[in-house]
């Protein structure tokens, strides 16, 4: 992978990118330096709070990259953390609970997804005023996938909005975004954890935040230990999440069609995430242990955001070292 930026920021290297028209690329951007140190943050669903915990942290130690490249729920953090809004966004998340969760979804039945989104784009909204990507402090790229190809495509310019939930745009869940005349999804399901694109951008030192590490191992045992083969509030009917419970953990004789659908896509972002990274590395992996946590318990932010800050301690030499290679 070249550590030339490229031209376009569409579509990433290798995935039959076109040149972008003359005066496409940001001049805000193209003066900016050479840049250094690269942040990933990957895709995880309601695990995507830890990285709330993860980049205050990395803040809180001076740790400052010049390129931020996230993926589906990585994206969103990183986007309101570079436009100065995290603050606004943890506070959402630590307020939200089974009842107020319900209140955000608008389940559609002839639509692209089980949810429109509305609800959730216009809470968003009141938090995030319009901001364009070429304006925020540090390199930013939202990695999505297109729909019709499988292509990876990299976001940054535009609408940072637009290009954040695009990358969260979870098939079954969210519908696809229209961007630039493309439909673009989720892009966990080709790059959970995009070190590649800050390599790309000519990132010499890439620290990345993955929240797949015990997926399959500890967190499996400790969810059978917990709740047996199903949720308590599903079995007994009782509670808020009962009613969004029906929908994706299904009942006692079998599992719902929303939860086998999170499930594969589980399955999906770590098997695909442990190929990316036998490949392309980073220099740093932070993994916050939230395999015990379903991809669905956003009102777990607290525990979430204290994982993630956990997470970057238990790694600080190694950030330490990476910090003193580039001087």
């Amino acid at each position: 992978m070249t550590e030339k930026p490229p031209e376009s920021a569409e579509t990433a290297p290798g995935e039959g990118a076109k040149s972008a028209p003359e005066g496409d690329s940001a001049p805000e951007k193209a003066s900016r330096p050479t840049a250094r140190l690269g942040l990933a943050l990957g895709g995880g669903v309601a695990r995507g709070w830890a990285h709330i915990g993860a980049v205050r942290r990395l803040e809180e130690l001076g740790v400052k990259p010049d390129i931020l490249a996230g993926t589906s729920v990585g994206a969103l953090v990183g986007g309101f953390w570079l436009a100065g809004k995290l603050d606004a966004l943890e506070d959402w998340a630590l307020g939200l609970s089974p009842t107020r969760m319900l209140s955000y979804v608008d389940v559609v039945l002839n639509g692209a997804g089980l949810m429109g989104g509305k609800r959730l784009e216009r809470a968003m909204m009141k938090y995030l005023p319009p901001t364009d990507i070429k304006d925020l402090p540090h390199d930013y790229v939202a990695v999505t996938a297109e729909l019709a190809t499988g292509h990876e495509v990299w976001l940054r310019n535009g609408d940072l909005a637009d290009a954040m939930q695009a990358a969260y745009a979870l098939p079954g869940v969210f519908p696809p975004r229209a961007v630039e005349g493309r439909w673009l999804i989720d892009g966990a399901l080709v790059n959970p954890l995009p070190v590649s694109a800050c390599r790309a951008l000519g990132a010499r030192v890439v620290i990345a935040v993955g929240l797949h590490a015990d997926a399959f191992n500890l967190g499996v045992a400790q969810r059978r230990a917990r709740f047996g083969e199903m949720h308590p509030d599903i079995a007994s009917g009782k509670g808020a999440k009962a009613g969004l419970g029906r929908l994706f953990q299904g009942t006692a004789s079998a599992p719902g069609v929303g939860s086998v659908m999170l499930a594969s896509f589980n399955i999906l972002m770590d098997r695909v995430t442990r190929s990316r990274l036998a490949g392309d590395p980073p220099d740093v992996l932070v993994t916050p242990q939230v395999g015990h946590i379903s991809l669905l318990e956003f009102d777990k932010a607290e525990e979430l955001i204290a994982l993630g800050r956990k997470a970057v301690d238990d790694v600080r030499p190694q950030i330490d070292s990476a910090l003193d290679f580039l001087g």
